[in-house]
């Protein structure tokens, strides 16, 4: 392609991208205000509408994004009448933090740190000690957690300072990487029934005179990966979800305050080939990449050593109108991860970065078969995929 060609290329301008509300309005912003108010050292109230409260408990429901739930009120009677536009409710959307997947949903949340700094910047990502992907959720192939993150969450730096703290979860959870950088301190209590979780969680708070708790819900997102949002099994999943928390929220103990939040929203799209860009049997996008990382709508893009300059224009005269691309250095100075992004993370980021506007996916039908089919997707900046719900109920 001739310079004259490139020149006629308007990509979408990466200073257009709806950057997360790092350090105001963000889930990294969450428990530092929560710790504050708990009179943990070094928390800041970023997020100061929250009153304070003795005894906090945020309860995360993967995948439950704050338009999802606008759009489905009668499924979802008493998380809708928390939100500000129903009935006199106080909630608010927040923003997940890019991209908007639950690894580094999870990990901001537990540290307080936006993903630039604690490092687990998307699904997959390159670790650049190997030259291999990681998948950061599965934490596969295996990296020593406390090297990968090195930062205490905000569950330690409370149960130093003497609050009661605690997590409910599956069982399963309790022993991964995942867990253990972004979420352990004080006790972890595994309960497989989403009501043993409320029950125990309710427990838990009543447990100390100052306490912060955590519990989760993850099906939510399974079935709007499996069958899409708005299908008949995520319909049910939230009705399922509503009722947990209406049963967490009827047995607070006094001086306390629920949260219930999310880690992403999520997008429906559909199965055609103008919204699902296949990587594997694009020879164009493939050209001078070595290995494609993070997710369909939040692609990093590492290329082999000196093509960096003819991905980036081939992927702006690809996909810039349906994908804010930028360069690695482009997308720090922008603050897709935050305000500043610490060494050891710098290379994990793609040389080119694809975060989607559009409805549109880019999957690679051969290296990523599972993920490739899903009908929910997730990770991008739009509003679907970022704000997710903020409810608060206090007692």
């Amino acid at each position: 392609m001739t310079q004259a060609a490139w020149d006629d290329v308007e990509p979408l301008p990466v200073h257009t991208a709806p950057v997360p509300a790092y350090g105001s309005g963000s889930l990294a912003d969450l428990l530092p205000t929560l710790g504050s108010h708990l009179g943990v050292p070094d928390c800041t109230a970023a997020i100061p509408e929250l009153a304070p409260a003795d005894r906090a408990c945020v309860f995360l429901i993967d995948g439950l994004g704050w338009r999802q739930l606008r759009e489905h009120p009668d499924e979802a009677p008493f998380l809708s009448s928390l939100m500000a536009s129903s009935r006199g409710g106080t909630g608010r959307p927040i923003t997940a933090g890019y991209p908007a997947t639950t690894a580094t949903s999870l990990a901001s949340v537990g540290t307080g740190l936006p993903p630039g700094a604690h490092g687990l910047p998307g699904y997959t990502v390159r670790n650049p000690d190997t030259g291999e992907l990681m998948n950061q959720l599965r934490w596969n192939p295996w990296t020593k957690p406390q090297t990968w993150q090195p930062y205490p969450t905000v569950f330690q730096r409370a149960h130093a300072a003497g609050v009661h703290t605690a997590q409910v979860s599956a069982p399963a959870f309790e022993s991964t990487p995942l867990t253990k950088i972004a979420l352990s301190g004080g006790t972890f209590h595994g309960r497989l029934s989403g009501e043993d979780r409320m029950d125990l969680a309710a427990e838990q708070l009543a447990a100390g005179d100052r306490s912060l708790v955590y519990t989760y819900y993850s099906e939510v997102d399974g079935k709007g990966h499996r069958f899409g949002v708005d299908s008949d099994a995520w319909r049910g999943q939230l009705m399922y979800v509503d009722r947990l928390a209406q049963r967490l929220a009827e047995q607070l103990p006094p001086r306390s305050a629920l949260y219930v939040t999310a880690d992403h929203g999520m997008i429906d799209i559909p199965f055609d080939e103008q919204s699902r860009i296949d990587f594997d049997e694009d020879w164009e996008l493939r050209a001078g990449v070595a290995l494609l990382g993070g997710e369909g709508r939040a692609r990093h893009v590492y290329a082999v050593p000196g093509a960096q300059g003819d991905v980036l224009a081939v992927w702006r005269e690809v996909l810039g109108e349906q994908f804010w691309i930028a360069s690695r250095d482009e997308a720090i100075a922008a603050g897709w991860f935050g305000p500043q992004i610490d060494q050891r993370v710098y290379e994990r980021l793609g040389d080119v970065i694809a975060a989607a506007r559009d409805d549109v996916v880019i999957i690679a039908s051969e290296n990523e078969p599972n993920e490739s089919k899903m009908v929910g997707n997730h990770g991008s900046m739009t509003e679907a995929e970022q704000l997710v719900p903020l409810l608060e109920v206090r007692s």
